[in-house]
């Protein structure tokens, strides 16, 4: 070539190998995004062959930071944090703390300075958003009770994560020297501190008072435009102009700063639009951070530092389930929950990743450490769909063994059984309701207000706990489990409704009903044709699958509207 092309071949030879190795990852059963540390392994110095300009792909990386932040805050939904928060804010938090315990233990164990083995443990902490949304999906577990819970659960780590980040730069220096600082580094703490927090609260109000109006306004005024590219042209300007702003003026990081404007984007009418048409470059980008993260891998250290590879993994995959699952059991919910939650949280990825750089950059992680992390993250994210399709199996296997496990799920939980006073007309031909969500509360308001006695058995103990309050009768627990549907007496009800979305557990409900109440009649609902005419095949009982009845509705609507009048089952929805 007659002139420097460094940053289209950087960019070139990243997204090609990306997509080979993402693609063969895939295939693998595995998350792309081990695929794309691959692909940086590769073109990174400590491989033979080409390598591609560290330098430009870190840059690259920092917008690919940016836009994964400002996903992440266009994403962010408080309403789905607060309906978990009586579990997800308390356990979030205690799982950090203690994972980032183990790590930094371990850490000091090497001989490392506590300012490194703090950065070390809290890098360990905090599972990968990206990958845990996608196995659910895979999993159909993502609306599911257990999918809320871990959804809130990774919030809280994410919002751990962004102060993380805001505090480390001022608190570097303090964690640099050892305990003898002395009152001046104290005091220097305290001021460096004060000096950060004062220009982030700086920032959040602008962000609050100004950019809460204004950007919303821009958003839908280019909107009217009608132009697609101004509209894809405007989200990401926001995104990397509000990042590079709030680092130049009030030094904060580009991460909170993509983070607030994303947040603040989400105010709009048309954030869905923005998420939808920012996502192939958000995508792209993210690609190009996951790619420089592995050029900065080191592969000598599987083999110069096994024992210590060894054990970073055994705290990922081990110890932050463990703790995670251990945590939720404490909370009263199902041992299949705990399973969920753990399962989500055996493997680390984004936040880990920019943690560790910016951890790096200050001095304050060694190079292995960092290697380090990056092995460990490919280990486990490539080992997660194996550890959450593993779930199910050991739930049955730790129930049919575990007097431990049955003795917890039984324990004297005052919501698992319902109250002495409860009434006789809702212990004798009731409807037994399963889940009290989008459908299941429609479904319980047409039978309160027909004057229909109903017992709801729902997963959700915060549901439970308002249901009492309300006077309708309610027990906390998963009704795949025998007892719920006992407390919920099952065996005199006239009818089941199971309203969940979680198809999975739908047979089993069924399977105990029948077998408590052979001649109870059964109602279920689903999302999925497939499901529907499988569950219709097994004759586990009325079928309802959600688009069907929706294409239905609005054939009568229509032909109503034409004059013609049809009756329930001459408005078939065609295949």
């Amino acid at each position: 070539m007659q002139h420097s092309a460094d940053l289209i071949t950087t960019i070139a030879t990243s997204f090609g190998l990306a997509l080979v190795m993402g693609f063969l990852a895939v295939r693998l059963k595995m998350s792309p995004m081990a695929g794309y540390l691959l692909a940086g392994i590769i073109v990174g110095p400590a491989t033979p062959g080409f390598v591609a300009d560290i330098g430009l792909a870190k840059q690259l990386a920092e917008i690919g930071v940016m836009l994964l932040m400002f996903g992440v805050g266009l994403h962010f939904s408080l309403d789905d944090l607060l309906a978990v928060k009586k579990i997800a804010i308390p356990g979030a938090i205690i799982q950090i703390i203690v994972s980032a315990a183990l790590g930094a233990v371990l850490a000091t164990l090497w001989g490392w300075p506590p300012g490194t083995a703090i950065v070390f443990g809290l890098a360990l902490s905090v599972a990968s958003t990206v990958v845990v949304l996608r196995s659910l999906e895979a999993s159909r577990s993502l609306e599911s009770m257990n999918g809320r819970i871990t959804i809130g659960w990774l919030i809280v780590e994410d919002l751990v994560m962004v102060l993380a980040l805001v505090l480390l730069p001022p608190l570097a220096d303090f964690l640099k020297v050892s305990g003898a600082g002395g009152q001046a580094s104290a005091s220097a703490l305290m001021l460096a501190l004060a000096i950060t927090l004062g220009k982030v609260v700086a920032f959040v109000v602008i962000m609050l008072v100004v950019g809460k109006r204004v950007l919303p306004r821009m958003l839908w005024a280019v909107a009217q435009t009608g132009s697609r590219e101004l509209f894809t042209l405007a989200v990401v300007a926001v995104a990397v102009g509000v990042a590079y702003g709030s680092a130049a003026l009030f030094d904060v990081s580009f991460a909170l700063g993509a983070f607030f404007a994303g947040m603040m984007m989400r105010e709009s009418e048309l954030s869905h639009r923005a998420a939808e048409q920012s996502l192939p470059l958000r995508d792209a980008f993210a690609v190009l951070f996951f790619v420089s993260v592995g050029m900065l891998f080191d592969p000598q250290i599987v083999f110069e530092r096994p024992l210590q590879l060894l054990a970073t993994v055994a705290i990922v995959m081990v110890g932050n389930p463990l703790v995670a699952a251990a945590l939720v059991l404490a909370f009263r919910y199902p041992l299949n929950t705990a399973l969920t939650v753990g399962a989500s949280l055996a493997q680390i990825g984004e936040f880990s990743f920019i943690l560790a750089a910016l951890g790096v950059s200050l001095g304050l992680l060694p190079a292995e450490a960092q290697s380090l992390l990056v092995a460990a993250a490919l280990i486990s994210i490539a080992a997660n769909p194996l550890v959450f399709a593993a779930t199910r199996p050991a739930l049955e296997w730790i129930r049919a063994r575990s007097a431990l496990a049955q003795r917890l799920e039984r324990s004297a939980d005052p919501l698992g059984e319902l109250p002495m006073t409860t009434g006789e007309r809702y212990l004798s031909g009731q409807v037994v309701l399963v889940g009290y969500g989008r459908v299941g509360r429609r479904i319980a308001q047409a039978l309160t207000d027909q004057g229909v006695p109903y017992v709801v058995a729902e997963q959700y103990r915060e549901r439970v706990e308002q249901l009492r309050a309300s006077g309708t009768p309610a027990v906390s627990g998963d009704a795949a489990q025998p007892f719920v549907l006992i407390q919920a007496h099952i065996a005199k009800a006239s009818m089941l409704v199971i309203a969940t979305p979680d198809t999975v557990s739908h047979r089993r409900m069924a399977e105990i009903a029948r077998t408590l109440n052979p001649g109870i009649e059964i109602v279920v609902r689903t999302h999925s044709e497939e499901e529907a005419l499988l569950l219709e095949d097994e004759d586990v009982g009325k079928v309802f699958f959600g688009e069907h009845e929706l294409a239905s509705a609005m054939i009568r609507h229509v032909l109503a509207r034409r004059g013609i009048a049809l009756d329930p089952e001459g408005a078939k929805a065609g295949p």
